[in-house]
């Protein structure tokens, strides 16, 4: 079995309690980490405006505030490497994620927030042109007085069939799923459906990569649930294998037909989505499992975030092979505290040594179907070799080298290298990680 080991690059301090985290995963911009933060204040918490000054109401409802916070990963900085380049007061953040490509030219960032929105954000230049910020660009409530929990992209599978749409599917607190489509400017949101799909809080909602008309929810109820959404309110497959909430889902976008759930029960479960009566790989972790992330490059490795039982990296090479167990490689608990954000990031997979102990997927190409000025369709990715640098086009659309750092990232020739990112209740810190396997 190979070696590895998990050092702390960094701890961040973002002053609410972190809940979500997501690295950009298009090519030129895999540096750049958002953070979401979700805290729940009484109104005596609250500055008081100037017609409060005689008295608060306590009678008020709490409020649910939150920051999102975008970092820049500097590699020439060993002490500090996250930098912080923006942060926006915003209603708390249940959920974000990026867009898997790019969209009128720009990354887009969905976020679900306490408002019951999904609001969009594109990423820009700063007006230094040095960084980016994100900029809002459109919201849409999916529901009132209720928070919107989850969202997830139909665009996680490398590639994209040219006349695929561009969806969302999102969950909420009402128990609810909706369904929305993006337009591909970017710019305008639209609400396709919406159904009752858990009798309480739908903790999570995610497609099928492989086939992006089905997607899965997952409840309080301890439910998990298949839905066609050519014929949203009836479900066509619910699981009772999980013993309680269930919280995390998420497509295998490297392996058609694998499937993974994770519930407030501790145990995270695959399947096959071809027969799903029973998983064919049944996880405990200690914790319960509010987040799952495939790894961006190799197939079978599977990122937890397990609350109190803080974050845990999988091998689930030999239970989808020969249905066997599931490995565990990596199990890090974080005292005092709960972990709920989990990803990986790309930006040191073109570092990848021909000894690297796991096998790589063929990322294929992750293309914006719209033809946009200087991206050559027929590329084999989307990261391309440019002599001539195109002033109409984003830098995010560029290839940017990048240069061996100063971390101890790239230590040992044979050594695979992986940098990931974990965030969590109570404590309010963000963490950078180096996992390096050997």
């Amino acid at each position: 079995m190979a070696d590895s080991r998990v050092r702390a690059l960094q701890l961040v301090d973002t002053e609410f309690t972190a809940d979500t985290v997501e690295w950009c995963p298009l090519d030129g911009c895999q540096r750049l980490l958002a953070c979401g933060t979700y805290q729940l204040c009484r109104p005596e918490d609250l500055p008081a405006g100037p017609e409060e000054q005689g008295g608060l109401d306590l009678d008020q409802p709490q409020v649910r505030l939150g920051c999102l916070y975008l970092y820049s990963f500097n590699e020439d900085s060993s002490a500090t490497p996250l930098v912080e380049v923006q942060r926006r007061d915003t209603s708390a953040i249940l959920d974000m994620k990026w867009c898997h490509i790019p969209v009128g030219g720009h990354a887009l960032l969905g976020v679900a927030n306490a408002s019951g929105s999904i609001e969009l954000l594109r990423l820009v230049e700063s007006e230094q042109k040095s960084s980016y910020i994100l900029q809002p660009i459109s919201s849409l409530t999916v529901e009132e007085q209720c928070l919107s929990l989850s969202l997830d992209w139909s665009t996680g599978k490398s590639g994209r069939v040219s006349d695929q749409p561009l969806k969302i599917i999102s969950s909420d607190s009402k128990g609810q799923l909706h369904l929305l489509m993006v337009d591909e400017a970017g710019s305008g949101l639209q609400r396709v459906a919406s159904w009752q799909a858990h009798h309480f809080e739908a903790w999570i909602a995610a497609f099928n990569y492989w086939q992006t008309e089905v997607v899965y929810s997952g409840g309080d109820d301890g439910l998990l649930k298949v839905w066609d959404t050519r014929t949203s309110g009836t479900s066509v497959f619910t699981s009772k294998r999980h013993s309680m909430g269930v919280c995390s889902i998420q497509s295998n976008p490297h392996k058609e037909h694998v499937l993974a759930t994770g519930s407030y029960d501790e145990h995270i479960l695959l399947w096959d989505t071809r027969n799903m009566t029973q998983p064919f790989a049944d996880r405990p972790v200690q914790g319960g499992v509010w987040r799952l992330k495939w790894h961006p490059v190799h197939h079978y490795l599977l990122l937890a975030a397990c609350m109190h039982s803080g974050f845990k990296i999988l091998n689930c090479q030999r239970a989808v092979e020969e249905q066997q167990e599931v490995t565990v490689l990596v199990s890090h608990v974080l005292p005092n505290s709960l972990v709920y954000g989990a990803d990986w990031s790309s930006f040191l997979q073109h570092t990848q040594s021909r000894h690297c102990p796991f096998p790589p997927c063929d990322t294929g190409t992750r293309m914006a179907d719209k033809k946009v000025p200087g991206v050559v369709p027929s590329a084999p990715s989307f990261e391309r070799r440019v002599d001539t640098e195109d002033p109409s086009r984003s830098r995010c659309q560029q290839h940017i080298a990048s240069k061996m750092c100063d971390l101890d990232l790239y230590s040992e020739e044979d050594c695979d290298i992986h940098l990931l990112a974990t965030c969590s209740f109570y404590d309010h810190v963000l963490h950078l990680w180096k996992w390096e396997v050997s």
